[in-house]
């Protein structure tokens, strides 16, 4: 799919709520303006919620006539782009003009076919849910008679095959255990992956070890931690967020998966308060570990309702 935000601001709400996940991005910029206050803002977001690699597209070049100008776009654009986190030196800048090309100017045309090549070649093909590492999410456990413990819940990615050694992570002591039966619907089941629904039966674990909010996981691929930033948006009035400002030290719950977890906010230097509708960045710490890595997504509640959306964008400890 693809997106055009032009206007970014719902956007941005979407990228930090999940709502959409982009792989790559194309940063279109005028030859004759620049790179502009908001150039910066887009580079600055893509680079918060992973977008991996961007290729960028130098419009309007047929009002340039310098060519030493363009050369110092140019410049100017991969300088930001490191200055960002992406490899400005590399990514490929490709010179064209929209309108020229669609008056089906030859030379602007092959620009535009230059730059799919470029997405192409530079933008790297996503890895698909089912190929990561296994990692399931705990919505209940219950205990069968004479079998032991199980687990339910929705798988997130990677696969789980019976025999597997899996780890359950957060909120606890890490514990290692071997997946002994897998059900999906009442049937028994060799394997289950990415987006399925199962009951996973876990050997030697006793019914109090284990509980929803935890994660079951290929050992070693996810950890649990407290502290981290996180890139957040805050629902508005209007969209059933909190009527009135919050500040540093705002202790709220922090949703994962299947739990809340209360929290500490730490605003940024500078940021005196958060609006409801604002974007921010903040620091959070949790007052049990969870098992999140960069890009998890959370929500934040007061009192079971929900105020605001957030994406980890570094941990901390």
């Amino acid at each position: 799919a693809h997106v055009d935000c032009p206007g970014h601001a719902d956007y941005v709400k979407n990228m930090i709520t999940g709502a959409a996940q982009m792989d790559g991005a194309i940063l279109v910029i005028a030859a004759t303006d620049g790179p502009m206050a908001q150039t910066r803002e887009h580079i600055l977001l893509a680079r918060q919620v992973g977008v991996p690699r961007m290729v960028v597209f130098l419009n309007k070049c047929d009002m340039v006539d310098d060519e030493e100008l363009l050369d110092l776009v140019e410049m100017e654009v991969r300088e930001l782009l490191t200055e960002y986190g992406f490899d400005g030196d590399n990514t490929p800048i490709i010179r064209g003009s929209a309108l020229k090309a669609l008056e089906g100017d030859p030379k602007y045309v092959k620009a535009i076919e230059d730059l799919m090549d470029a997405v192409d070649e530079w933008i790297p093909t996503p890895e698909r849910d089912n190929d990561k590492p296994f990692l399931m999410s705990i919505e209940d456990v219950f205990t069968i008679t004479g079998r032991g413990t199980v687990v339910t819940g929705r798988v997130e990615r990677g696969q789980l095959k019976l025999n597997d050694t899996v780890e359950i992570v957060g909120l606890k002591p890490t514990k290692s255990t071997v997946v002994t039966g897998i059900e999906m619907f009442r049937k028994q089941l060799d394997y289950a992956e990415a987006g399925d629904n199962a009951g996973v039966l876990l050997r030697g674990i006793d019914r109090k070890d284990v509980e929803r909010g935890q994660v079951l996981a290929k050992p070693g691929t996810v950890h649990p931690h407290k502290k981290f930033e996180a890139q957040v948006y805050v629902l508005s009035k209007e969209e059933g967020g909190r009527h009135t400002p919050f500040f540093t030290n705002y202790r709220p719950q922090f949703y994962f998966r299947t739990t809340d977890v209360t929290g500490v906010v730490t605003l940024p230097e500078g940021t005196e308060m958060v609006m409801p509708g604002d974007n921010v960045t903040m620091t959070v710490e949790l007052i049990a570990p969870i098992a999140v890595e960069n890009g998890t997504k959370f929500s934040i509640r007061e009192g079971g309702h929900t105020v605001g959306a957030g994406s980890v964008t570094n941990i901390i400890e």
